[in-house]
């Protein structure tokens, strides 16, 4: 029901409202490289319409997700965690995303941020 409630149009304005707010963070924006803002929103665009709609487009790209092994370069403890999430957050609010989408994908966001974890403490 979240990828008919938003389709592929909403799911490309969340991330690029996502990544508007990344280029900015004092926690998140260091981790990217300043070369690549395009490739990482369009990476994750391409993630959240494989598992949201199952559009096949990642995979054809960048085959297996990998998310731990991809992410291993950068120390992502709770406070990276916790500050994906939020700007995740507000940009799903940008957006106006609606209730029935932010059910599922409130708890998705939050699951994969934890999932990433791979450092005790709060960072920084």
């Amino acid at each position: 029901m979240t990828f008919e409630a938003m389709g592929e149009d909403g799911i490309t304005r969340l991330v690029a409202a996502f990544y508007r707010r990344v280029r900015t963070d004092d926690v998140l924006g260091p981790m990217y490289p300043a070369d690549d803002w395009e490739g990482a929103e369009e990476r994750l665009r391409d993630f959240l319409l494989f598992r949201i709609g199952g559009i096949s487009r990642y995979l054809e790209n960048r085959g297996h997700p990998r998310l731990r092994m991809r992410h291993m370069p950068f120390t992502i403890s709770e406070r990276e965690r916790d500050r994906w999430v939020l700007l995740m957050r507000e940009s799903m609010d940008e957006t106006a995303v609606p209730a029935e989408a932010r059910l599922w994908l409130g708890p998705f966001f939050e699951q994969v941020a934890d999932f990433l974890r791979n450092h005790p403490g709060h960072g920084g």
